[in-house]
């Protein structure tokens, strides 16, 4: 193994003596000055720290190589469902060659167009294109762009037959949906506060539901929906299939719970809609899905619901009377699988409605068929293999036909329509590139962390075996926040790490989405620390059924799961050889000062609140480094345009471990690759390319893989 030249050390970083005492807890903060990064003196380390990585990057001998076959195997291009508007279909798409999707559109004469191309906005590639939603004729398109990696997006509206823009910008429309009125005159979305109006540290906060006509201004535009609400909550509009129904959803935070409203439109100003609560003040997610004036179902709604189901269960309501005490239940929760997602196919072809059920079983999903009016089951929808549906479509006007996407491990997402007069399923749309991948074996298995309960975990390898041979070195992934579930999709560091004889692992932590609310709320607040001590036991695991061994065991994760990782190698430093933090939240006293982070504490807990402080405290990464440790090789990765997670917390924790690490710089080093110009979410695939290249080329040269 090649060494680096690290002799000239890790770049100085000045450690303050600053502690508080907050809630009677005694905490250091040495490195607070690393969160102001305009300053000439953060700047400094900062370039110090490029310099290093650079430095250490000239040792990973099949860097070359490596690139070059993620980029080979990135080159699928991809294509997305369908949404319809009467014979006009909307989809993105990425050919093989291009930086981002496209939005693209096909008539009934089967003539193609492309309506927005982020390149040709911006040929420098930062321009990232974050939405889009036909209107109910097609004829316009609402879409949003964002540029730099901000997430800021910018909403417009054009016109698909000619492409030109017909309405916008209206800025500060961040995470926001647009649902049109049925007779195309305008939309409801959600936009911030203008910045003047608020506290510098609120800007990203204050949201509130609009309606805007087409072609007027928007500062003129009337306020629906949020006055008067705490400033961390979200806001969601959409209008029913038919145009009649408006209903709002409100939650805290990235917090599951939501509260719901809903509006007969007919024959009231748009602008005033008469809202009527159909939940609030629950702790429980509710979505209704009214059926269109001339379904079979006209009159009611179906209703997905976690209240007193946290794996979900569907009912159906009056619309007239959609309050809970009035549902009917139809399809029960299931005791082992998580409602993802559902769509009503009723076309006039079909001797009866019909309903389609999305679930994850076991991190697995599956397509059940059930009668719309009874909910008895009628069969499943074929699926390619055991792998990960997504982003079901049918008509909004009726039909006999659904779309989904379908991945795992070893196949690109590809797209399937179903027939339900038939019952088949066939290609719709499959990848646009077909690189050579290699073959993967993919088992799933069961295992116990530290207080027994039953974890699960995908392992991806070159061979079929359930035990290996001999160990290898093995990367292991996990998330375990926010609801969010890990299944089967494909992933180039899997196909690139096991083609080059390693292992791959998936583990599914609690704290995700995959065993239902439940298994979320078991990796909230307190109880965090279950997530990363199932994050351990999977570790213990690999190493201990022969697949790999301490010194060939690397980790990564990103975000939520950046300081999944950082918690690990603050915790089990011994367990690990090689550890890849990406876009981390790791200063958990203070993540709620920055960023999105205040729209977190429904997930992770508040500072303000005593009990809550010791335990984040407890278990965040920067407070809990301890000189003299022999920590793993670590890799931080930031982005400069992050507006989620600031780089703040990466440059603390890679401060604090440079100081405290006894670990050899050229053996075990502590590195920061910085990137500016992106952010935290969407980027051009050759940035991909360039940051996995750089992730995998780290790992593979600590724990001993080679690509050559």
């Amino acid at each position: 193994m090649t060494r680096p030249d690290l002799t000239a050390g890790y770049p100085q970083a000045h450690r303050d003596a600053l502690t508080e005492i907050i809630h009677g807890l005694t905490i250091s903060d040495p490195y607070r000055w690393l969160e102001d990064a305009a300053s000439a003196r953060t700047e400094a380390w900062s370039r110090a720290q490029d310099a290093l990585f650079i430095r250490a990057r000239t040792a990973w001998s099949d860097y070359g190589p490596l690139r070059t076959r993620i980029a080979e195997l990135s080159a699928t291009g991809a294509v997305d469902p369908p949404v319809w508007r009467g014979e006009r279909a909307f989809f993105t798409r990425r050919l093989p060659d291009q930086e981002h999707a496209v939005l693209v559109t096909v008539d009934a004469a089967g003539t193609e167009r492309v309506l927005v191309d982020p390149v040709r906005l911006n040929p420098d590639g930062t321009t990232t294109l974050d939405g889009w939603y036909p209107s109910p004729s097609g004829l316009l398109v609402a879409y949003q762009v964002s540029e730099g990696g901000t997430e800021e997006s910018v909403t417009r509206v054009l016109n698909s037959v000619t492409g030109e823009d017909v309405d916008g910008p209206i800025d500060r429309t961040r995470y926001t949906d647009v649902s049109w009125l049925a007779d195309e005159s305008g939309y409801y979305y959600t936009r911030r506060l203008a910045p003047e109006l608020v506290p510098p540290h609120e800007t990203q906060y204050h949201r509130r539901v609009y309606l805007h006509r087409v072609g007027t201004d928007p500062a003129d535009d009337p306020l629906i929906f949020g006055e008067g609400l705490k400033l961390t909550r979200y806001h969601h509009a959409s209008v029913s299939a038919d145009g009649r129904w408006l209903q709002v959803s409100s939650s805290e935070g990235t917090e599951p719970n939501n509260d719901l409203y809903l509006a007969d439109l007919s024959g009231a100003d748009p602008a005033a809609p008469p809202f009527k609560p159909v939940q609030t003040g629950v702790a429980a997610t509710t979505y209704l899905y009214p059926a269109r004036g001339d379904s079979p179902l006209a009159g009611r709604a179906l209703v997905f619901t976690t209240l007193n189901a946290p794996r979900g269960r569907i009912c159906v309501t009056s619309t007239d009377d959609p309050a809970p005490e009035a549902w009917r239940e139809l399809i029960p929760e299931d005791a082992e699988a998580v409602i993802e997602d559902l769509a009503l196919v009723d076309g006039p072809e079909l001797q009866r409605p019909l309903l389609l059920v999305v679930r994850i079983r076991h991190a697995t999903c599956e397509i059940t068929v059930h009668d719309a009016v009874s909910g008895e089951q009628h069969g499943t929808v074929p699926l390619p293999s055991v792998g990960t549906v997504a982003a079901l479509t049918t008509r909004r006007t009726g039909g006999h036909e659904a779309w989904f996407s379908y991945t795992d491990f070893g196949t690109p997402p590809r797209v399937y329509r179903y027939d339900a007069r038939t019952g088949a399923t066939t290609l719709w749309a499959d990848t646009p590139g077909k690189p050579t991948s290699p073959k993967v074996h993919t088992q799933q298995v069961e295992y116990a962390s530290k207080d027994g309960t039953v974890v699960r975990m995908f392992i991806v390898s070159g061979e079929p075996n359930e035990v290996p041979g001999q160990p290898r070195p093995a990367l292991l992934y996990g998330y375990g926040g926010f609801n969010v579930s890990l299944p089967p999709e494909y992933t180039v560091s899997a196909l690139t790490w096991v083609e080059a004889g390693g292992v791959y692992a998936v583990a599914n932590l609690r704290g995700g989405g995959e065993e239902g609310e439940q298994w979320h709320r078991a990796g909230t607040f307190a109880d965090k620390q279950n997530v990363f001590d199932d994050f351990h036991a999977a570790a213990q695991y690999l190493i201990d059924r022969g697949w790999t061994t301490p010194d060939q065991l690397a980790i990564h994760g990103g975000s939520n799961g950046g300081l999944l990782v950082g918690a690990a190698l603050t915790q089990h430093p011994e367990r690990y050889r090689a550890v890849a933090c990406s876009a981390p939240l790791l200063d958990m006293v203070r993540y709620e000062l920055f960023g999105l982070g205040e729209t977190w504490n429904v997930e992770y807990g508040s500072a303000d609140d005593p009990q809550q402080l010791a335990a984040l405290f407890a278990y965040s990464p920067v407070h809990n480094v301890h000189e003299h440790t022999q920590y793993p090789a670590v890799l931080f990765t930031v982005f400069e345009g992050d507006t989620r997670v600031d780089p703040l917390h990466a440059r603390k924790l890679c401060a604090a471990l440079q100081w405290a690490t006894s670990g050899d710089p050229a053996d075990r080093p502590v590195l920061l690759r910085r990137e500016t110009g992106v952010g935290h979410g969407a980027r051009a695939v050759s940035r991909r390319v360039d940051l996995l290249a750089d992730t995998l080329a780290f790992l593979a040269h600590h724990t001993g893989l080679r690509f050559g």
